[in-house]
């Protein structure tokens, strides 16, 4: 390591992470107001959902480093919350395995120093015309709506609560905005 150790924000979650940095998003304006302040690490992965998370938990968060996060933002449930494919294949995750697989990572990302600060982002609602007209034949069984987004959300939301977790209700800030759908998925 070169210098002195710096408070590590780490940003775990699917692709809605990944998206907070680019464009100037919010997690471009932390990346600036932090910079050589914080080292701000990204830990998005394209598609995934709450059980490939609990699959690499120790891996991305190991109990064992040195250096422990002062802060995790996770986000997941946009693709959890998706509705089943026929096959059996896709990112959905029934509604009672998301709560479990949440629980999982709050104790397992509390374990880690008593001085690590967790905030959880609840699924936030869709865009369903638009996530509508580009389905593909391949894709098309696949379902996104806000009926679904909201029960992940909320049941997020409770989950936090009940864990003393800090959360931040995507679901309803965004619609807070007129013209939400345009503004926040364009």
């Amino acid at each position: 390591m070169v210098g002195p150790s710096r408070p590590q924000f780490v940003f775990f979650g699917s692709s809605i992470v990944q998206l907070c940095f680019s464009h100037g998003g919010w997690g471009s304006i932390l990346s600036d107001i932090y910079s050589r302040k914080a080292d701000i690490l990204l830990r998005g992965y394209y598609g995934w959902n709450s059980r490939r998370a609990v699959q690499v938990l120790d891996q991305v968060f190991p109990k064992e480093a040195p250096v422990q996060p002062s802060l995790v933002i996770v986000y997941f449930g946009g693709n959890d919350s998706m509705g089943p494919h026929s096959s059996g294949l896709g990112p959905h995750v029934p509604l009672d395995e998301y709560i479990e697989n949440m629980r999982k990572i709050a104790i397992h990302l509390k374990s880690l120093s008593d001085t690590t600060r967790i905030i959880f982002m609840s699924c936030p609602p869709v865009d369903e015309t638009r996530v509508g007209s580009g389905t593909s034949g391949i894709f098309s069984e696949l379902v996104r709506t806000n009926e679904l987004c909201q029960k992940y959300s909320d049941a997020c939301i409770k989950l936090c609560q009940e864990m003393g977790v800090d959360v931040v209700d995507l679901f309803s800030a965004f619609q807070k905005k007129d013209g939400w759908a345009k503004a926040c998925f364009t």
